[in-house]
């Protein structure tokens, strides 16, 4: 189960990106802040 742990994080962060402003670098550039900012608070 903790070998998944990290894909599934991965997989998010890529459905996140998909999602959400990725078409640019500037948008892909706060999506992944935005992600960052989220694992420090979470974990």
């Amino acid at each position: 189960m903790n070998k998944n742990i990290p894909l599934l994080i991965a997989l998010c962060v890529v459905a996140g990106f998909i999602s959400g402003c990725s078409n640019t670098w500037d948008g892909a550039g706060k999506d992944l802040k935005g992600v960052g900012q989220w694992m420090e608070e979470t974990f």
